[in-house]
């Protein structure tokens, strides 16, 4: 369940709308003093609070989450042939409710974001753990659960790896997005179990190299624990959407991941190395370009992570440094190493590739967009555009408080943007609810959003 940078689990990135069920925390003053929200019973007729201040009552710390430190039904062994992948398939064919799925990837580790473990836990089959190495097709257990509802935490993280090992549900929850959607105020795995379930899970295993074999025992129970209550923390999270009145708005959000599909490639993906706004001219463009491209072609040969082949912060100081010999390059810090050593020659003749392209095949200064200019250009290359962005963004903060969902789910602040940039003629609800249709947004978010939006297009 490891992500780039840091593991689902762990990422507990604030929401920032509040959740209105759960467990709780008691709002707190300066100094760690938990006070209650409550309303206190009247004070007696003939005492007055100092000032007249309303009272305040300590509330009792919230109860302590309980550890969850090893499976209910003990560590399963890895499956890791075809015979255990047939039997595990059966067992799951025949065990009831949604099936719980994760995945663990060997990011920062590995070229690309392949599977390395899989893990499935359904009532009556208990959990499995499967070896996606030995076993590259999983398209038995594709059979045995494809008509089943999935539940995952961060679904759009874990899909694109599972397809390529056979594993495409047709129906979703997403406990990370149901999350958000019921307004949590975090919305990581960890966070969520211990606000809804009152279990504490480990930490410390989601950035670690899941390709590395075998894999550690308690490696594999932290993997078996991210599966072992998901399906209790979706029904949790369903019945606070029942209750909300956001069923609809979740199911049209899943139907939705699994009508996207993989990201389609990034363009121009060597403009995002890290430092690459420290390079002024398109030769340095060009030169960094052919370095990168000689670094992704090595690190996909080698099936290691490109950044573990040469960091992004070398080859930035090697375009800068515009070295004209190999001994030159060598002077460089990283290029002094005794691995990076071995590839100078490599290294520099990508460099000098980049350093000879003609002048009309350098890469523009910044790739251009079929999107509006940056939201802080607005007030200077048209001031209505910018006084419509602000008042549909005004609206959906609004919006964000009242319904306790974070405004980029709400609608995507892209296609916020666009719209407001380049509002439809005519500026009425059927032109604006064509455009959020044509830009992906659910019926819910039109529903909800289509008036105020029509309003503020109209503003300017």
């Amino acid at each position: 369940m490891a992500s780039p940078a840091r593991g689902r689990r762990d990422a507990d990135a604030p929401n920032t709308a509040v959740a209105s069920r759960g467990r709780a925390r008691p709002k707190t003053l300066e100094g760690g003093r938990q006070l209650s929200t409550e309303p206190t019973a009247p004070a007696d007729a003939g005492a007055q609070p100092e000032d007249h201040a309303p009272a305040l009552t300590v509330a009792p710390e919230p109860p302590a989450a309980v550890p969850l430190l090893a499976p209910r039904d003990g560590l399963p062994p890895v499956i890791d042939t075809s015979t255990a992948l047939v039997a595990y398939a059966e067992a799951l064919h025949a065990g009831t409710g949604p099936v719980a799925v994760d995945a663990e990837r060997a990011s920062g580790y590995r070229y690309g974001q392949k599977a390395y473990l899989v893990q499935l836990r359904r009532s009556g089959s208990g959990t499995g753990l499967v070896d996606p190495v030995p076993l590259p097709d999983l398209s038995v257990i594709q059979e045995a659960i494809a008509d089943e509802e999935w539940v995952l935490h961060a679904a759009n993280q874990d899909l694109p790896c599972l397809a390529e090992i056979g594993l495409l549900p047709k129906r979703i929850f997403d406990t990370e997005l149901a999350a958000r959607l019921a307004g949590l105020p975090r919305v990581g795995l960890g966070a969520v179990v211990e606000s809804l379930l009152g279990y504490s899970l480990q930490k410390g295993h989601s950035a670690a190299d899941w390709s590395t074999r075998p894999l550690p025992e308690e490696w594999l129970v932290y993997a078996a624990l991210d599966v072992e209550v998901l399906v209790e923390l979706r029904d949790a999270l369903a019945a606070i959407l029942e209750e909300q009145g956001k069923t609809e708005w979740a199911r049209q959000e899943f139907d939705a991941i699994l009508a996207a599909g993989p990201p389609a490639p990034k363009a121009d993906p060597w403009r995002r190395t890290s430092g690459v706004h420290g390079l002024r001219n398109r030769r340095q463009l060009g030169m960094l370009r052919s370095l990168w491209q000689a670094r992704d072609d090595m690190a996909r040969r080698r099936d290691v992570a490109p950044g573990r082949v040469l960091p992004d912060a070398a080859m930035v100081s090697a375009v800068q440094a515009d070295p004209q010999s190999e001994a030159a390059l060598m002077e460089l810090p990283v290029f002094r190493g005794r691995a990076n050593r071995k590839l100078v020659s490599t290294w520099f003749s990508a460099l000098a590739r980049g350093r000879a392209v003609a002048e009309h095949d350098l890469p523009p200064h910044s790739r251009t967009g079929d999107g509006p200019p940056p939201v802080n250009r607005w007030a200077d290359r048209d001031p209505a555009a910018a006084t419509r962005l602000q008042k549909a963004r005004a609206g959906l903060a609004a919006l964000s408080e009242q319904h306790a969902v974070p405004v980029e789910n709400l609608l995507s602040p892209d296609l916020v943007r666009r719209l407001m940039w380049s509002p439809p003629e005519p500026r009425d609800t059927e032109a604006v609810t064509a455009v959020l249709r044509a830009g992906g947004a659910r019926d819910w978010q039109v529903e909800l959003t289509g008036q105020l939006l029509t309003e503020a297009a109209a503003s300017a």
